[in-house]
C-alpha cells in the first residue's frame, strides 16, 4: 500500500522542493494585528499575499482569518497551522506557500474567541471581503429587516452578521478604554467605505446612541479597490499541488499573476506599511475605481459583444483573432485613455499593458457569455461614460460606438434565436431585437427609446448619427462582417 503524503505545515516547510517560496519569515515571531471577515478564496489569494510579503518587513500584521458561517476553511486550513498554496496560473505556472494567516476561527461556533480577538489591543485593523450581500444593505443604508440583523440588535452581544461583530468588537474597545481598530472594505463595492461607515453607525445607534458618535468621531472606514482572477480551488488543482509539493494541501488557491489593491490612506490605529508590499496608497479611490471600469471593464464588454458576434467562446480565444485584439488595443489607446481623467501617479500606459497581457492569459477561462450579461446595467458606466467625455472634448466617437453597436446585434440575434438574455431589461430589449429589420436608423432609434440606458446621450445628434454609422458598419453582424469592419476602424487609428 502506498503511504499517504505528509500534509503541508509548519513541520513539512523544510522538505518543500527549492522551486516552492515559502514564507521568508519567522511564523513564530509574527503577531496578529488583522482580524479578516469573510476567509474565502479571493483573500486567500489576495489580501494575505499582500500581507505574507509584509511580514518579511514587519511582522506585527498577521492575520486571523474568520469564517462567519461556514466551518470548511477552519476546518481545511488549522491542522495546516493555517499554511496553504497559492498557484499563479499563466504559460508558467509557479507555487508559493502563504504563511500570513496564524489563527483560524468560525464565527458560528467560535463567537466568543471572534469577539475577544476583535477586543485584543494587538488587533489594529479588521478587514472584511463577505460580498455585497454580506453587508445586509437596503436602499437606503442598512436593511434592518434582514434576518441577521434583527436578530444581532435583539442580541448585540452574540452577532452573526459581520456588521454586527464589527460593532460588537468597538463596543467592547470602547468600554474597556482601549482605541479602535481600523475598518477596511475589500469587497468590490462602489464606495465600499462609505457604505460600510453608513451601515455601522446606523447600526450602533439602534444599539447605544454613544456608542454610534464614539465610532462617528474616532472609527476611520477606508476605501479601496481590489482586483485579481481567482478561479474556484477544485480536485485538478489539489492533485497538482500536491504531486509539485510532495504533500498535501487541503485547499490551495489559484490566481492569475496580475493583482491591485489600492486602499485610501486613512487609518485610525496606525497601519501597516502597505506600500512596502505593492499595495498603492490613495486619496482617490473613485479614480481608480473609473479607470478599472473604463479601462478593463469596457475592453472586456467590447471583447464579449463582438467576440460572441464572431462565433468566440472565450476572453483568451477572442485575443488570438488577430482583428479584434488589434481592435481592442486601439480602442484602449486611442479612445479611452485620452478620455480619462485618472488619478494622480496612475499610469495608463503601464495599466493597459498588464490588462492585455491578462486578457491573453490561456489558463483563465473567463467566458464571453458571462460577461455579456446585464448589458443595459454595465454599458452605461463602462463605454458611455467614455462617449460623453469624448463629446464633450471634442473627440471622434465613432470607435467607441462599435462595442455599443455590438450590443445591439448582439440583442438582435439572442431575440431571434429565442435566446433568453440574461439582463434586468430583457423582456423590453427582447421585444426591440425581435422587431429589428437590421436597418440601422429604425433599430438603433428603437434601442434609444430606453432612457435607462441611453439618456442623456440619446439627445446628442452626433451620437446618435455616430451609432447609426456603426451599427450598419457591423453589416448582417457575421463573423466576416465583424472582422471586416474593426480592421476598418484600426486602420482609421494608423492613417
Amino acid at each position: 500500500m502506498t503511504a499517504r503524503p505528509a500534509r503541508l505545515r509548519n513541520a513539512t516547510l523544510d522538505a518543500l522542493p527549492a522551486a516552492v517560496a515559502r514564507p521568508a519569515y519567522d511564523r513564530d515571531r509574527t503577531s496578529i494585528g488583522i482580524v479578516h471577515l469573510g476567509a474565502g478564496a479571493f483573500h486567500r489569494a489576495h489580501q494575505a499575499a499582500y500581507l505574507d510579503e509584509l511580514l518579511a518587513v514587519d511582522p506585527d500584521w498577521a492575520i486571523c482569518a474568520v469564517s462567519l458561517h461556514s466551518t470548511a476553511v477552519r476546518d481545511a486550513l488549522r491542522p495546516q497551522d493555517g499554511l496553504y498554496t497559492l498557484v499563479r496560473i499563466g504559460e508558467r505556472e509557479t507555487l508559493r506557500v502563504i504563511g500570513a494567516i496564524r489563527e483560524l476561527l468560525c464565527a458560528r461556533d467560535e463567537g466568543a474567541a471572534v469577539l475577544a480577538r476583535l477586543a485584543n489591543p494587538d488587533t489594529r485593523l479588521v478587514t472584511l471581503t463577505v460580498t455585497e450581500k454580506g453587508y445586509c444593505l437596503g436602499a437606503d443604508g442598512l436593511d434592518f429587516d434582514h434576518p441577521d440583523i434583527a436578530h444581532d440588535l435583539a442580541t448585540p452581544d452574540a452577532p452573526r452578521s459581520a456588521i454586527g461583530y464589527v460593532v460588537a468588537g468597538l463596543a467592547r474597545r470602547r468600554a474597556a478604554g482601549i482605541a479602535p481598530y481600523t475598518v477596511l472594505s475589500c469587497d468590490n463595492l462602489a464606495d465600499n467605505g462609505g457604505r460600510l461607515r453608513r451601515a455601522a453607525l446606523q447600526y450602533a445607534e439602534r444599539v447605544e446612541p454613544g456608542l454610534a458618535q464614539w465610532i462617528e468621531a474616532e472609527v476611520a472606514f477606508p476605501r479601496s479597490m481590489v482586483d485579481s482572477i481567482t478561479p474556484a480551488t477544485d480536485d485538478a488543482l489539489r492533485a497538482r499541488v500536491t504531486a509539485q509539493l510532495g504533500c498535501t494541501d487541503a485547499w490551495p488557491v489559484q490566481r492569475e499573476p496580475y493583482m491591485q489593491w489600492v486602499v485610501e490612506d486613512r487609518f485610525c490605529n496606525g497601519r501597516p506599511p502597505l506600500e512596502r508590499a505593492g499595495v498603492t496608497l490613495s486619496g482617490d479611490i473613485a479614480g481608480h475605481d473609473r479607470a478599472k471600469l473604463r479601462l478593463l471593464n469596457a475592453p472586456h464588454s467590447a471583447l464579449a459583444y463582438l467576440g460572441s458576434l464572431m462565433g468566440i467562446e472565450t476572453v483568451a480565444d477572442a485575443m488570438r483573432a488577430p482583428a479584434l485584439a488589434a481592435f481592442v488595443e486601439t480602442l484602449m489607446r486611442a479612445d479611452i485613455a485620452p478620455n480619462l481623467a485618472a488619478p494622480a501617479g496612475f499610469d495608463a500606459r503601464t495599466y493597459i499593458d498588464a490588462i492585455l497581457a491578462r486578457f491573453r492569459n490561456p489558463a483563465i477561462r473567463h467566458l464571453l457569455s458571462q460577461i455579456a450579461w446585464d448589458g443595459s446595467q454595465k454599458l452605461p458606466v463602462r463605454l458611455l461614460g467614455t462617449i460623453a467625455d469624448a463629446l464633450a472634448a471634442g473627440r471622434p466617437i465613432d470607435r467607441l460606438c462599435l462595442p455599443v453597436a455590438g450590443w445591439l446585434r448582439f440583442v438582435v440575434r439572442q431575440a431571434r434565436a429565442g435566446t433568453a438574455l440574461v439582463d434586468p431589461l430583457d423582456e423590453p430589449l427582447t421585444a426591440i431585437g425581435r422587431a429589428a429589420t437590421g436597418e440601422a436608423r429604425r433599430d438603433v432609434d428603437a434601442f434609444l427609446a430606453l432612457d435607462a440606458v441611453f439618456a442623456p446621450l440619446s439627445a446628442d445628434p452626433r451620437f446618435v448619427d455616430a451609432l447609426r454609422a456603426a451599427y450598419a458598419a457591423l453589416g448582417d453582424a457575421g463573423p466576416a462582417a465583424i472582422a471586416a469592419a474593426l480592421e476598418r476602424a484600426t486602420q482609421g487609428a494608423r492613417r
